[in-house]
């Protein structure tokens, strides 16, 4: 067909394809307040804390202000290529290039809508090559994909929806080669799939698996000589993503990521009418634990995937074996090691059955593959269509269990039976009155856009119920004032130095600004040394997906070079003075911070030493002073608060449910100390607010360390702090004390091992120290380990041994000597030769199938 031919006749469909999800989702959006530069962002859930500062830092990475292999901006350090495999990489992601990193929520906004436009035009160029039905039909169908209840609903995450752009032409490719010998769309479509998120890439590889093994089923002779190329094809693609899915893999591995123990056979939280409830128009229940899966993909694609099954003209057994593939992901949302398996292994933390969007794409296939049948003849098996679903969702309304389908309420249910109804009569008037069917295809366009609109209405609402879509300043809240501070200490520094924000905006800011910190939420993360990170007073419990700097000691402070603390009060600890504000910030600088290195003994090796931070420091500096010394506190105040005593476990329940639980303490600090008051306990959902010298700090009661600064006192004397908790209705703590360090002490200890400091030069992926032994030593650094590392005496490649599997830690021999780390991810040199070889491999195997079908 030529071009204008192409325009004329196929082009505005295509087009519609893509503008129809962007204009609906845009209008949709709109409606709630979003728009640039809106004061209303679309970063709800996840896309607050984790996304957009994720975006953040690939702009700076973009923008040559930090490595694509390695960053230092995520907890001390961490392994960015495999960080970018989950969360960045997709086709969109280098447009925040042209952002500033203050405008990232405008940039992500910008980013989903294309996302679903693309959703829709994939769908689309599958459509004109699968099925041979009008333009209309293959734009309706790819409007359905793209505003279906998984792309919407789970649209917070929307690295998920590359996935969903890459599917469709998984599929066209699948039918390419199979039916023409032709495998470049599959190897293109595949490649970029599993280089974009290897996570739904590895749920998309399965299905299409499964539904080639499908089509070979149906047709065994015809297709039997294809699976070889299929499985050629589909290595050489999986072989040159191992650039980053190897890398990725074994970042994972070698982090510790256990997988999930199989605990039933059934699911839980599942019910009868899951599947049915959830193809009605409008119908969020919730995206967190306990949700029915997303699977709805349009009411008209609905009738026509039930109408391949009921139809004659569709044989018995390509019924009978999508039917199968149908009954599979079905069975994977009752049966937990299905479940499971399409997971990875690997339960997700809310947003359940991530493969649903499977179950919506196979059903918008077979509705294709349905039209292509339909004629006036079918009319009465349309009708007994319709009126079987209005008949299953009217049941529903009786039957289903109102404590378990709570959120099933009469507008889903009325809508969806009107449009229902509306499309019937369009579809048998379209038919019978043909001269004027054009007309009626608009009206049957027209109430479909209204269908899709009040949908994603709906299931927007829902998610702005549930997650919240935070104002503009949740992100941009005195970025300013902090993105000044932290340019001013990068101009004051020529060496690696770390920082802290007691007043952030999210436990992932180090990523927007690009400064070293501690504090990190993510899925991507260095688990061992989180682990011992933990055993050091930086809370990191579980699995650790997060690990915080709040509410540790000036003893982490000094050894991890916290050099500087952002906070909008002063944090009144020992060592730290103000050296400049912008705005609500201050800056305080750390004189007793350390360098990234210090040399030691082979002894650091032994399993049992330095098992917290003060054997630490004391195995650092020789010292055998205890640091820490602790007294008991006097409760001179409580307001609705009752006290039981259960074993040395206080339970602090509410006297009145509607009143804050507050308890004030006092306590005698001696002179040249830095007080703390410790509070350890279980309160997931509970926050603490201490309030000391008219100075009010708030704090999660399990997220966060046990140790609250109560400050620094020159003399002694006698503190008063109130204690507020907020939350769940009972909170268990162990009895809180006081504790104490003695800052004269402290100071000794710190100055010897600063004598003995190490400092590195680092830039990008390498750190680089000088040193001059008088004997053997180790070389002690806060760098995180990774088996990506490679280290160098004098440019001879040495072996890393490793220190708790948490820090980097060399042996250097006596005499002066130049240390050189190098991060190379593992995996990834492999990984490139792949690329390479097989993209060259591929090129040459398709030449020779192109050349075999011309002869």
């Amino acid at each position: 067909m030529k071009r204008k031919e192409w325009v004329k006749y196929k082009g505005w469909s295509f087009l519609l394809s893509i503008l129809l999800p962007i204009g609906i989702m845009g209008f949709v959006y709109f409606l709630l307040g979003i728009y640039p530069g809106s004061e209303k962002t679309i970063l709800a859930s996840d896309a607050l804390s984790q996304t957009s500062n994720f975006f953040a830092s690939f702009n700076n990475a973009l923008h040559g202000k930090q490595s694509f292999l390695y960053t230092w901006y995520g907890s001390l350090g961490l392994n960015y290529w495999s960080f970018m495999a989950y969360y960045i990489n997709g086709i969109f992601s280098p447009l925040v290039y042209f952002f500033d990193n203050s405008q990232i929520p405008d940039a992500l906004y910008m980013i989903l809508l294309l996302k679903f436009g693309a959703i829709g035009g994939s769908f689309w160029v599958m459509s004109d090559r699968l099925f041979k039905v009008p333009q209309w039909s293959k734009l309706l169908l790819s409007v359905s994909f793209a505003l279906s209840g998984f792309s919407i609903a789970y649209s917070p995450q929307q690295m998920w929806l590359d996935g969903l752009m890459y599917l469709p032409l998984v599929i066209l490719g699948i039918h390419r080669l199979m039916d023409q010998r032709k495998p470049a769309v599959l190897f293109i479509s595949y490649l970029l799939l599993f280089l974009s998120n290897f996570y739904m890439a590895f749920m998309i590889g399965v299905f299409s698996f499964l539904y080639v093994f499908c089509r070979f089923i149906i047709t065994p002779k015809k297709y039997q000589s294809t699976l070889i190329p299929y499985l050629v094809t589909s290595l050489l693609a999986g072989g040159a993503s191992m650039v980053t899915i190897l890398p990725t893999l074994l970042d994972l591995k070698n982090n510790g990521e256990s997988l999930t123990k199989l605990t039933g056979f059934f699911t839980n939280d599942t019910g009868i009418w899951d599947i049915p409830v959830k193809t009605l128009v409008g119908v969020y229940d919730t995206s967190k634990y306990g949700s029915a899966p997303f699977l709805y993909f349009g009411l008209l694609g609905t009738i026509f995937c039930l109408f391949y099954f009921v139809s004659p003209k569709i044989p018995r057994k390509n019924k009978f074996v999508y039917g199968g593939l149908f009954f599979l992901l079905i069975a994977s949302v009752y049966i937990e090691p299905l479940n499971l398996f399409w997971h990875g292994f690997h339960a997700p933390n809310m947003f359940l059955f991530r493969f649903s969007f499977l179950f919506s794409f196979l059903g918008l296939l077979l509705a294709g593959f349905g039209l292509e049948k339909v004629t006036k003849e079918d009319s009465g098996r349309m009708v007994n269509i319709v009126i079987g679903m209005i008949f299953v969702y009217v049941l529903m309304v009786f039957l289903a269990n109102r404590r378990r389908y709570d959120f099933l309420d009469k507008t889903s249910v009325l809508a969806s039976v009107v449009l229902l109804i509306v499309y019937l009569l369009i579809l048998l008037l379209k038919d019978r009155f043909k001269s004027k069917q054009s007309r009626w295809l608009v009206l049957l366009i027209m109430v479909f856009i209204g269908e899709m609109t009040l949908n994603a209405q709906r299931l927007v609402e829902g998610i702005a119920t549930e997650w919240r879509y935070p104002e503009r300043i949740a992100y941009e809240q005195n970025y300013q004032d902090v993105h000044q501070l932290v340019e001013w200490t990068k101009d004051k520094n020529d060496t690696l130095y770390r920082m802290a924000n007691l007043d952030s905006s999210s436990r992932n800011e180090s990523f927007i600004h690009g400064y070293s910190g501690v504090s990190m939420f993510s899925s991507i993360r260095n688990r061992h040394s989180s682990i011992y990170m933990n055993e050091l007073g930086f809370r990191s419990t579980g699995t650790n997906l997060t690990i915080q700097y709040i509410n540790n000691t000036l003893v982490m402070d000094a050894l991890l070079g916290i050099k500087y603390n952002l906070a909008q009060n002063d944090p009144n600890k020992f060592g730290f003075t103000l050296k400049k504000t912008e705005g609500k910030y201050g800056v305080y600088e750390n004189e007793f911070a350390l360098p990234l290195g210090m040399l030691t003994d082979q002894g650091i090796y032994d399993k049992n030493v330095v098992k917290n931070q003060t054997e630490l420091l004391q195995y650092l500096s020789g010292k055998t002073d205890s640091f820490f010394y602790f007294s008991e506190i006097e409760t001179i105040k409580e307001e609705n608060v009752q006290i039981e005593d259960h074993d040395s476990v206080l339970f602090y329940s509410k006297t009145a449910p509607n009143k804050v639980r507050t308890i004030t303490y006092s306590v005698d600090v001696p002179a040249r100390s830095q007080a703390y008051l410790s509070l350890y306990g279980q309160g997931a959902e509970v926050d603490v607010k201490t309030k000391v010298n008219g100075v009010e700090n708030w704090a999660g009661l399990e997220g966060t360390g046990q140790y609250y600064n109560l400050g620094f006192y020159e003399k002694a004397q006698t503190v008063e702090v109130e204690v507020s908790f907020t939350g769940e209705r009972v909170v268990h703590l162990v009895k809180p004390n006081a504790m104490f360090i003695n800052v004269d002490t402290f100071k000794e200890a710190i100055e010897k091992v600063k004598a003995k400091g190490v400092s590195f030069e680092t830039d990008g992926r390498t750190a680089e120290a000088e040193v001059n032994n008088e004997k053997d030593q180790v070389v002690l650094t806060t760098i995180p380990y990774d088996k990506g590392w490679q280290a160098t005496i004098d440019g001879k490649k040495v072996d890393i041994p490793t220190f708790k599997d948490a820090f980097l830690a060399l042996p250097v021999p006596k005499g002066s000597h130049k240390i050189k780390f190098v991060f190379v991810p593992q995996g990834f040199k492999v990984g490139v030769i792949l690329f390479a070889g097989c993209i060259v491999l591929f090129g040459f195997y398709n030449w020779q199938i192109t050349k075999k079908n011309k002869n």
